[in-house]
């Protein structure tokens, strides 16, 4: 799939929870918790990094979903108190942090969206359900166990996981391509004379800038909603959500600037502006 808003690490062991690579901006945030948080935002990390597993290489489709059915099952164990052992490092945050059933279910739903037939140009609507179960509601579970407000927790999970899942979207469109998807929307790609587009087609289209802009300018109206709910939040209680929210606003800035004429080449901030989003927001 277009990768979900948290990277992932390269392995895992399903014995221990998976911990994110150490140089990434994930990584990063997440050392800035205490430790008690910052070790439920690994156990919620493992159970996603799993998941995701599942809907890119599990398999053929039929196992891809019966694996995915024992891990709704084994959710739903954990709420009834007979935790499986792969999930039972969940056991704790969940009790402490009132993490919610649904919303674990919910990124499982949003693997199986991926994980049965390939995405292709999916109707806004679609897209914004397979955004919210891949990223916001990762994000509603991390909110709880950041200490935010449950309000407004919920409003800044809502406009960061968007925010990052269409920059991953729009980074990885070649990417993505060459594995037979395309999240960029129906209705957009209609706005340039791609009726019922395939992935490849829609890449090497003159106009798909167009597109891309238009989606990068929805990316944008997320970041900034996102920095007016952190700017208004307890400090203590945003420090990883401000920087996941400046280290993604790279990537954007930088698609931005290369532009999205073919060819096109790979962006990654580099370690200086890393390192000065650090300085920037008072991180180091």
């Amino acid at each position: 799939m277009s990768a979900t808003a948290t990277p992932m690490p390269e392995t895992r062991s399903e014995e221990a929870p998976a911990l994110p690579a150490a140089g990434s901006s994930f990584y990063t945030a997440m050392r800035l918790l205490p430790k008690p948080r910052r070790e439920a935002m690994y156990a919620v990390y493992a159970f996603c990094r799993a998941v995701d597993d599942v809907a890119d290489d599990g398999g053929p489709a039929d196992q891809r979903a019966a694996e995915l059915d024992r891990w709704r099952a084994d959710i739903d164990a954990l709420y009834d108190g007979t935790a499986p052992a792969r999930v039972r490092d969940l056991v704790g945050p969940v009790r402490r942090y009132d993490l919610k059933r649904a919303d674990f279910q919910a990124v499982i739903d949003g693997m199986a969206m991926d994980a049965f037939e390939d995405i292709v140009a999916p109707d806004e609507a679609s897209l914004d359900l397979y955004c919210d179960r891949v990223a916001s509601a990762v994000g509603r579970l991390s909110v709880r166990i950041f200490g935010m407000p449950e309000a407004d927790g919920i409003k800044l999970a809502w406009h960061q996981g968007r925010a990052l899942q269409l920059t991953n979207i729009l980074r990885d469109i070649d990417e993505d391509a060459e594995r037979g998807r395309l999240y960029l929307p129906r209705e957009k790609l209609a706005g340039i004379g791609l009726t019922a587009p395939t992935p490849q087609a829609a890449i090497a289209h003159p106009r798909i800038g167009e597109v891309c802009a238009a989606v990068a300018a929805e990316a944008d109206a997320h970041y900034r909603a996102t920095w007016e709910i952190i700017r208004r939040s307890p400090r203590a209680a945003t420090k990883a959500a401000r920087l996941m929210a400046a280290a993604y606003r790279l990537y954007l800035d930088a698609l931005l600037k290369r532009g999205w004429q073919a060819p096109r080449a790979r962006v990654k901030p580099g370690k200086l502006a890393l390192l000065a989003v650090a300085l920037r927001h008072g991180f180091l």
